[in-house]
């Protein structure tokens, strides 16, 4: 059985990310293994970075902060993002859904 970065779990999207810290600019980049690698531009500092990534992917899948959860990872570069009800996917993730 494979891991998938990207798999959709009722109504909801599970993304198995990789972070990229105190990057130029914010973007998808693209796989990295059996993760989507994610740059950012907020320093991983006092949850920071995951603030960010949250307001990030919130704007990217046009839904509320609230409805993006970290599900693992708080503390580390890879993480799993449970992003609920998203009502729109950016081309590089439903790539990955095909």
């Amino acid at each position: 059985m494979t891991i998938e970065a990207v798999s959709r779990q009722g109504d909801d999207l599970v993304i198995r990310l990789y972070i990229q810290p105190k990057a130029s600019r914010d973007q998808i980049v693209g796989l990295h293994g059996d993760e989507v690698k994610i740059a950012i531009t907020a320093p991983p500092v006092d949850g920071k970075a995951n603030a960010h990534l949250a307001k990030y992917l919130s704007k990217q899948f046009k839904v509320a902060k609230g409805q993006v959860n970290i599900e693992k990872g708080e503390l580390g570069r890879h993480k799993q993002v449970r992003i609920e009800s998203p009502r729109e996917v950016p081309e590089a993730i439903s790539a990955l859904l095909a």
